[in-house]
């Protein structure tokens, strides 16, 4: 990728990415890595992150991949727990794990819709709490993966944008509860992103028209424009930045719901 910063910008530190393994959070696992942090992905599938590890190490980078499902307090507090002893510390956590698909509200079950807020949202909150004392040791860093889904009501998301609203009210209230520690909690917003799982599944040629007419800046994001953001959110750049959660669209949100819903 091509970086505004510098390899020795996260020297020593290490970072925790949950769905490390995949998309987004992929590409801010690869641009912690260039910034000289160690990594440690993951996610409910090993198939999913023993690439991306791969290539982690095969750049020199210290990594690893470890499977677990966020929802299960136990299996999180072992991800943790097993990161910091082959990393020896936890610097950064962020918190991307997540799931969703499209669904109008008076089709979608309870099941369905609790078990989007069991990733994005509990799992979240598990994987912070499991943190904590790590992050107190030496004052750390929190970004959670949140959407602009909850800023539009767009349709078929009730699921997805009820928990990411719920995301984004969980960094404002670490960032003042945790904020003492020296730690500090932020949010990364992504709109559609190109090459991502989440537009392919999510949006057709005729909406992905749309978005590119609508949005301000004419196109879809980059993997690479929100790793770029993300590690300036988990940088000493940012030093004087908490409870914030940074909307990376292209102003495509200050324009129009309608660009992200359905057919």
């Amino acid at each position: 990728m091509s970086a505004w910063f510098g390899k020795d910008l996260l020297q020593g530190k290490a970072a925790l990415v949950t769905g490390g393994g995949t998309g987004i959070c992929r590409g801010i696992a690869h641009a912690l890595a260039s910034a000289g942090c160690d990594v440690a992905i993951a996610s409910r599938s090993l198939e999913h992150l023993e690439p991306t590890v791969a290539d982690l190490r095969a750049a020199g980078v210290r990594s690893l991949a470890v499977a677990a499902d966020v929802r299960e307090p136990a299996a999180v507090d072992a991800v943790v727990a097993r990161t910091a002893e082959a990393l020896g510390r936890i610097d950064i956590l962020v918190n991307g794990a997540a799931g969703n698909f499209v669904c109008p509200a008076e089709r979608l079950s309870p099941n369905g819709f609790g078990a989007v807020v069991d990733i994005d949202l509990k799992g979240t909150f598990n994987v912070s709490r499991a943190a904590l004392p790590h992050l107190k040791a030496r004052g750390g860093i929190v970004l959670n993966i949140s959407a602009t889904l909850q800023l539009l009501g767009t349709a078929g998301q009730v699921h997805a944008a009820a928990a990411k609203a719920g995301v984004d009210a969980l960094t404002r209230t670490l960032a003042v509860e945790w904020g003492p520690y020296g730690i500090r909690v932020n949010g990364l917003a992504p709109g559609p992103v190109d090459g991502t799982e989440g537009v392919r599944r999510l949006t057709t040629p005729a909406s992905r028209q749309r978005i590119n007419e609508l949005c301000p800046l004419g196109r879809l994001a980059t993997i690479d424009e929100v790793a770029s953001a993300a590690v300036f959110l988990c940088s000493d750049a940012s030093a004087f930045i908490t409870g914030t959660t940074l909307v990376i669209d292209g102003g495509l949100w200050l324009r129009s719901a309608r660009a992200l819903g359905p057919e």
